[in-house]
């Protein structure tokens, strides 16, 4: 697995996303994966991209959010909340391997494999300029606004 750091040459991807979309690298996008749909961290973290969505769109920046939930659970999802962001499935896991964000967690003493809350800045012509790993949602949407505004 290949770590990608600031400065990298973002991976490509093609993924479903909801509404019978299509997720893809073009142009200045924030990319955020997430672990799980319609749970609690996920839900605020959702909820605050969708609290910026115009100051994303107004920096010319587009926002995708990233789980292995299938599509049908994401298009629920978005309804529910009225999230602006896009959702995409990634439930052959090969754009978060390509990220370096499937790794292995552990609860309850019990190792599983897993998303890790991360967020990747990349620019127009594809690099990655800002990441974030171990996300903590509290005051992340904001971070990275700050930082695509500055892009």
């Amino acid at each position: 697995m290949t770590e990608i750091t600031e400065g990298s040459k973002a991976p490509a991807f093609d993924m479903p996303a909801d509404g019978d979309g299509r997720a893809t690298l073009s142009g200045p996008t924030v990319l955020y994966f997430y672990p799980k749909a319609d749970t609690p961290g996920c839900t605020n973290e959702a909820k605050d991209f969708t609290a910026h969505a115009d100051a994303f769109a107004k920096a010319g920046v587009t926002v995708i959010g990233v789980s292995k939930d299938p599509v049908k659970k994401l298009d629920k999802f978005k309804a529910k909340y009225d999230l602006k962001a896009t959702l995409a499935s990634d439930e052959e896991t090969g754009v978060t391997e390509a990220y370096g964000v499937w790794v292995e967690k552990s609860m309850y003493g019990k190792t599983y494999m897993g998303i890790e809350r991360a967020t990747f800045l990349i620019d127009g012509a594809g690099v990655v300029r800002r990441v974030w790993r171990k996300v903590s949602v509290k005051g992340h949407a904001e971070e990275v606004l700050a930082a695509a505004q500055a892009l």
